[in-house]
C-alpha cells in the first residue's frame, strides 16, 4: 500500500472511531473550559492497592533536583469537556518552576482500574525532576469523578450496558483524551509537538487508543493494556479480561438468559459499550496507525488478560506500518518473560528510556 493510501485509510478509521464517540454526546458538546480546581486530600481508590503496588513507579529514573519540592509547581484544575458530571475532567500537572520560561515536552499518565491520579504521583514526580510537564487525570467513573468507594466503575459499566448511552470502559476516556490534547497544545508552556502518553492496563488501553485517533500524541508507551479483543475471542482466551469486571458480564448472562458467560455475551457486551472493539478498531488495524510516531509497547509474557499469542497479529501489522514509513527503528514489543498482568520497575525504567530518546 502507498503512503498516501495509507495515510487515506488512517484518516477513515479515525473519522468512523470518532464518529462512534460523538454518537453517544452528540448533545453534550460544549465549547472547551478550565476550572480551577484544589489538591486532594483522601484520593478515592474503588479497590485497596496491594502493598508492593507502588513499588515499580518509585523506581523511576529521577534527576536530583536541590530543593525539589520547593521549585515543584502543582496545578489541578478541571477540563470542562461535555454537559453532564462526568464532563468534568479532573487534571493533575506537575512541573518544575524554572527561571526563564520555556516551552517543555509533555506526558499523559494513565492510572489502571480502580485507582486515580494521584496514585501516579511517583511518576509524575520522578519526569518532571527531569524536565518534564508530567499530567495525569482521572479516568470516567474513578477518582474525582466516582460518587463512592464501592463499585462507581462496575455500576457505570452495567448501566451502559443496560441503556447503551455510554462506554465508559475505554472510549469515553478516549473523548477525554482529545480534549486535554486541545488544552495541552494551546498552554504557552507546552511544545505542542511533544507530548507523550503512557498507562497501566485500563490506563495502556486509554493511551493506545488515544494515540490511534489523536495524532498529536507523539510518543506513546502503552504497559500491559494493549490486547487482541478479537482474537480471544475466537481463541476462547477471554476469560481473565472478562473476570477484571465480571459483575458487567453477569449481569450482560442473566439479561441474555444465559446460564454461564460465554463468547456471544462476550461479544455482545463489547458491542454494547465499546462498538468496534473487537472488529475495526482491534489492534491489528489501530496499532498500526500509530506509525510513524514512536510507540513501545510493554507486555508480560505470562499476561493471561493480554494474551502474549493474540498479539502476533497486531505487532507484525505495525512492525511492516513502521517499517515501510521508514521508522523502523520507532516500534519496538518487548514481552517481559515469566510475568502477568503486572507492570515491572523494568517496563518502568523502559518507557522512561524511550521517552527521553523520543520526545
Amino acid at each position: 500500500m502507498s503512503a498516501s493510501a495509507t495515510a487515506d485509510a488512517g484518516a477513515g478509521l479515525r473519522s468512523e472511531f470518532l464518529q462512534v464517540l460523538l454518537s453517544r454526546r452528540r448533545d453534550l458538546q460544549v465549547p472547551l473550559s478550565v476550572e480551577k480546581g484544589s489538591p486532594v486530600r483522601n484520593p478515592l481508590y474503588q479497590k485497596p492497592p496491594g502493598p508492593m503496588d507502588a513499588v515499580p513507579m518509585e523506581s523511576c529514573p529521577r534527576k536530583e533536583v536541590e530543593n525539589f519540592k520547593e521549585k515543584l509547581v502543582e496545578e489541578n484544575f478541571y477540563l470542562i469537556t461535555e454537559l453532564g458530571e462526568q464532563g468534568r475532567l479532573p487534571v493533575l500537572l506537575l512541573k518544575l518552576n524554572d527561571h526563564v520560561p520555556k516551552r517543555k515536552p509533555v506526558i499523559v499518565f494513565l492510572h489502571s482500574s480502580y485507582k486515580c491520579k494521584e496514585w501516579l504521583r511517583p511518576l509524575l514526580e520522578a519526569y518532571a525532576s527531569r524536565g518534564y510537564i508530567s499530567v495525569a487525570i482521572d479516568s470516567h467513573y474513578h477518582g474525582e469523578r466516582a460518587s463512592n468507594e464501592e463499585a462507581t466503575y462496575i455500576d457505570a459499566l452495567k448501566s451502559a450496558w443496560r441503556n447503551g448511552d455510554t462506554m465508559p470502559f475505554i472510549f469515553d476516556t478516549v473523548w477525554d483524551l482529545i480534549k486535554l490534547g486541545d488544552h495541552l497544545s494551546e498552554r504557552e508552556d507546552v511544545d505542542p509537538c511533544r507530548i507523550g502518553i503512557t498507562g497501566e492496563s485500563l490506563g495502556g488501553m486509554h493511551a493506545w487508543f488515544a494515540a490511534f485517533v489523536d495524532t498529536r500524541y507523539s510518543v506513546t508507551v502503552p504497559i500491559i493494556g494493549v490486547q487482541g479483543f478479537r482474537w480471544a475471542i475466537d481463541n476462547s482466551m477471554w476469560q481473565a479480561r472478562v473476570n477484571s469486571i465480571k459483575p458487567l458480564f453477569e449481569e450482560a448472562r442473566t439479561d441474555l438468559g444465559k446460564s454461564e458467560i460465554d463468547t456471544e455475551v462476550v461479544e455482545k457486551v463489547w458491542e454494547k459499550i465499546a462498538p468496534g472493539l473487537d472488529s475495526q478498531f482491534d489492534a491489528p488495524y489501530s496499532l498500526p496507525l500509530i506509525a510513524p510516531r514512536p510507540l513501545l509497547l510493554l507486555n508480560g509474557a505470562e499476561d493471561p488478560r493480554c494474551p502474549i499469542a493474540g498479539l502476533e497479529e497486531p505487532s507484525s501489522r505495525a512492525a511492516k506500518a513502521y517499517e515501510e514509513s521508514g521508522s523502523a527503528e520507532k516500534f519496538m514489543f518487548i514481552a517481559e518473560p515469566g510475568i502477568g498482568h503486572q507492570m515491572t520497575a523494568n517496563m518502568v525504567k523502559r518507557a522512561s528510556d524511550w521517552f527521553d530518546r523520543f520526545l
